[in-house]
């Protein structure tokens, strides 16, 4: 088996609702995503002959997800107030709700499928939500 793994990063604030510990308060990481993809065979012909893909590829997926949280709150849907949402919006803050807790677990599983979804045959991807956290999916 083959594999390619490549890594970006992205800064974030998040909360944690419902949780009973300093992870419910307002807080940021600089999150570090490395995914890797794999393949059986390498290709054959053309361009990337011997190769599974050009590594320009997954970075260039990576970094799309990675650019999309870069510097926003992020927050699961329904736990922010509507009128907390709307001030936000007011001062024109950055913000990405998903329909997840925001855990770097539920990451690694989001980025996995967003990744396999963009036609990548995905691994693995580990979040490290510091140097020394991390959470791992693969399927």
């Amino acid at each position: 088996m083959y594999i390619l793994k490549t890594e970006a990063t992205f800064d974030s604030a998040h909360f944690l609702s419902g949780y009973d510990g300093k992870c419910r308060n307002l807080h940021g990481h600089t999150w570090r995503i490395e995914a890797e993809i794999c393949a059986e065979t390498l290709r054959s012909e053309g361009q990337c002959r011997g190769m599974i893909t050009d590594f320009k590829n997954i970075k260039s997926a990576l970094k799309e997800i990675a650019d999309e949280l870069d510097h926003t709150l992020i927050f699961e849907s329904g736990t922010l107030r509507p009128e907390t949402v709307s001030a936000l919006n007011a001062e024109n803050f950055d913000m990405t709700e998903v329909d997840f807790r925001p855990t770097a677990e539920n990451f690694a599983t989001y980025i996995f499928r967003r990744l396999t979804d963009s036609g990548f045959t995905v691994k693995r991807v580990s979040v490290f939500e510091t140097p020394e956290n991390c959470a791992v999916y693969e399927e």
